[in-house]
């Protein structure tokens, strides 16, 4: 019996979700009128903390088949953005929003400001609600992440929790978990990190799942329980929605030993020589110019891989970050399979994306706390090590890529995730619908998209109406524009100005141009991305009228967009 035929290894876990399959509530009744063709079925998959060139077909030397087959038969996106970072993106998807409009400026913790609620708001509604109205079927896996985090204010009591030695009860609060916002049916883990082996917040619809099986793994059992939905939703006659939100690559590097193990050696060569190779493999895919998108500086170049004091565990650690890949990967060709066996893959939209680029973190300089235990469950002590001198990969490890490796997984740009260059929010985006998609088979797409844009795409798609007011409450009106014209190859309508805004760092893109500056250092630049796709040369000095113009339209997005007023802050005129 192989770890990969979880339905069967991970009875427990299963069982768990097939009774939720029959328990998680009903459809509504309240049907729009369907277009004349078919309605597809709706795969939405997001990895978290994914670097731009991790995955093959995206220049990547990682083994991601599944994923090279979607970009082949589909269309890849070379212009795609997220918000950075892994709540506030989620917060945008699923909603429409930017995600301050949605609540979650920064993270689910609860603050004093609108923009800031540290949740999904009652003016939003989901992409599951909406989908719901229109007699769709739903269901989620994986990271919920954007409802508020319940803490202990006991920091014994927080880690005993952690640790699986305490029991206090709910994660967040229920109504903000994923079946109270439009998901009929949810296996997954409502806070944002996980040991892979044995994870907390782990919930079947709302019920904590309190034991998981000896030979669990988290990446496995999302994919599992992904494909027992399928199998359910066609026996049915209505179309599905179906929101697969992995936790992998996210630290801690956590990855089985047979995957780890297809990677031993690859990494061995260094930084420099798999970030050329990535560059040199995205320039013969056709995925960038080397004319218009140049290879950025190397981050903290002074450091040669030679003359690392840390090579075999920094080639490990990237080893794992590859395992988890690996493994996400064959989950995903499960789905693909059990699509193919129940005659649902021709008219399924399967969109594959990442929710920021990858993380520069130290996440052993964390330590314990928070949503980090310091023992699994049967009593071994959580090794936080900042020396190097316990290789990552097991489940007594908490460590993470940092920042180098980070910085080869966001190839060829700058910066990494929760910044707002382009190696923090530019997303591989892939799009497959074998009924739908009539653009040319793995062609690419150059239109600007973002994840606000699914629901105005799933609407259209669906024949379904975004709400003006959802039980009483008044809904913002959706950000995002269809992305339903780039299936035939054709340009966004709508699509004018894109802005982000986390912890500082910030941009303003209208057309080719892009303002931009770092959570560290306020300064503007100014970028022309048509001839300069990686952000090298700033051109703020050359054009002040320029950086003007995009600074008064940043502003004004911010003042209209809940950006502002920041908690702490007093309330500023929008003006």
């Amino acid at each position: 019996m192989t770890k990969r035929l979880l339905v069967l290894s991970f009875p427990l876990v299963i069982l768990v979700a097939v009774h939720y399959l029959g328990s998680a509530g009903t459809i509504s009744s309240e049907v729009s009128s369907p277009p004349a063709a078919p309605r597809p079925n709706i795969l939405l998959i997001m990895a978290d903390d994914l670097g731009f060139s991790d995955i093959g077909c995206y220049g990547g030397e990682i083994h991601t088949p599944n994923l090279d087959y979607l970009a082949s038969n589909g269309i890849r996106y070379t212009q795609f953005y997220n918000t950075s970072r892994c709540c506030p993106t989620r917060a945008s998807l699923l909603t429409g929003l930017y995600n301050h409009q949605a609540g979650i400026g920064k993270m689910t913790d609860a603050e004093d400001q609108p923009g800031y609620r540290g949740h999904l708001t009652k003016n939003t509604v989901t992409l599951a609600e909406v989908l719901k109205t229109a007699g769709y079927q739903t269901a989620m896996t994986g990271k919920w992440h954007v409802s508020k985090t319940l803490v202990q204010k006991n920091p014994q009591d927080q880690l005993d929790w952690l640790n699986h030695k305490k029991d206090f009860g709910d994660f967040s609060p229920v109504d903000q978990y994923p079946t109270s916002r439009g998901f009929d049916r949810y296996f997954g883990n409502i806070w944002g990190v996980v040991d892979f082996f044995d994870p907390f917040s782990l919930v079947s619809g709302t019920q904590p799942v309190k034991q998981v099986p000896k030979d669990y793994y988290h990446t496995d059992a999302i994919h599992d329980t992904a494909v027992a939905y399928i199998k359910s939703f066609a026996r049915t006659k209505a179309p599905f929605f179906l929101y697969v939100a992995e936790t992998a690559p996210h630290w801690p590097l956590h990855a089985l030993p047979e995957d780890i193990a297809t990677y031993k050696d690859t990494y061995k060569v260094g930084w420099d020589a798999i970030r050329q190779a990535r560059y040199a493999k995205m320039v013969k895919l056709g995925l960038i110019d080397p004319t218009k998108t140049s290879l950025s500086e190397r981050w903290a170049n002074e450091l040669s891989w030679e003359a690392n004091p840390d090579k075999a565990w920094d080639a490990q650690a990237m080893a794992v970050h590859a395992a988890m890949v690996d493994r996400m990967d064959q989950g995903i060709g499960r789905m693909i399979q059990a699509l193919r066996e129940t005659g649902q893959l021709d008219n399924t939209l399967i969109l594959f994306l990442s929710d920021n680029g990858a993380s520069p973190e130290n996440c052993a300089a964390y330590g314990p706390g928070f949503d980090r235990p310091n023992q699994i469950r049967d009593g071994r002590d959580v090794v936080y090590d900042l020396k190097k001198q316990v290789m990552p990969g097991p489940q007594t490890t908490f460590a993470s890529i940092g920042p180098r490796w980070a910085n080869v997984a966001n190839t060829p740009y700058a910066y990494n995730k929760a910044e707002s260059y382009e190696g923090g929010i530019h997303t591989p985006m892939l799009a497959f619908w074998p009924k739908g998609i009539q653009a040319k088979k793995g062609s690419f797409s150059v239109q600007v998209g973002h994840v606000m844009d699914f629901m105005r795409t799933f609407v259209e798609l669906a024949g379904a109406t975004y709400p003006n007011t959802h039980k009483g409450q008044a809904i913002t009106p959706t950000t995002g524009v269809s992305l339903v014209p780039t299936f035939a190859g054709q340009a966004l309508a709508g699509r004018q100005n894109v802005f982000n805004e986390h912890f500082g760092a910030r941009y303003a893109r209208s057309g080719n141009w892009k303002l931009v500056s770092t959570s560290r250092d306020t300064t503007w630049r100014l970028y022309n991305l048509a001839t300069d796709g990686s952000e090298t040369q700033d051109l703020a000095a050359r054009y002040p009228d320029k950086v003007r113009e995009l600074t008064s339209r940043w502003r004004t997005w911010a003042h209209t967009h809940q950006v502002f007023p920041r908690p702490g802050q007093k309330p500023i005129a929008t003006h």
